[in-house]
């Protein structure tokens, strides 16, 4: 079976990200802009109160007009969400021509990317998509998983985990086997019963302790 869309990790860093229509729908994809180190502009006749909160707080850039085309092309990334099909069209042949990524709102076929549901734990996500065609259901499992990764836990884990490869690629930044060796350790570990009776200090140490073993 041939998927439509691959998952991957964009880096959105230096990346400047346009969004098309200022209603609740772009709002929820500007609210997922906004965790990410990008610079987003908005271009809406009426946007929604909130996004013109965040342009006030200068978390983005508002442009209170209509869509002057083919401005999309000068873009990183563009979203659009217009209520008008004619713009949204407009907006897409725009960043066809000039090679820009679009996801225009509710449309996969005029779409270069789609949004997962995504569980965020500190620097761990977990994403789940329906390749574009039943996003109901991604979020249904989406709801699921928030439920099975407990937000405190998995947070303070990734956090830790970030510090031990950062340890173990310092002590054996040629030695492949070693490095395997640390980290299985740390994988293997009771972690849930670490958090629950170790103190900060204590599983620093401890991680010393697992690259010394």
């Amino acid at each position: 079976m041939a998927h439509a869309y691959m998952p991957i990790g964009l880096s959105l860093k230096k990346r400047s990200c346009l969004v098309v229509g200022g209603g609740k729908v772009a709002l929820r994809k500007v609210n997922a802009l906004l965790d990410y180190d990008t610079e987003v502009t908005i271009v809406a006749v009426e946007p929604h109160e909130k996004i013109e909160y965040f342009a006030a707080k200068g978390l983005v850039k508002l442009e209170k007009r209509a869509y002057q085309s083919p401005e999309a092309q000068s873009y990183g990334i563009v979203i659009s969400a217009s209520n008008d099909g004619a713009v949204n069209e407009t907006v897409h042949a725009d960043c066809k021509k000039a090679g820009v990524p679009i996801n225009v709102v509710d449309n996969p076929g005029l779409c270069d990317f789609i949004f997962p549901a995504v569980v965020r734990r500190g620097c761990i996500s977990v994403s789940v998509s329906s390749d574009g065609k039943a996003p109901f259901l991604s979020g249904h499992l989406k709801l699921i998983l928030e439920n099975l990764f407990s937000e405190a836990r998995w947070e303070k884990i990734a956090g830790l985990a970030a510090d031990f490869r950062a340890r173990v690629h310092k002590r054996w930044p040629d030695d492949h086997e070693k490095r395997s060796a640390a980290i299985a350790k740390f994988l293997e570990s009771d972690w849930k019963e670490l958090l629950r009776s170790s103190t900060n200090q204590e599983l620093s140490k401890l991680l010393d302790e697992m690259l010394d073993a």
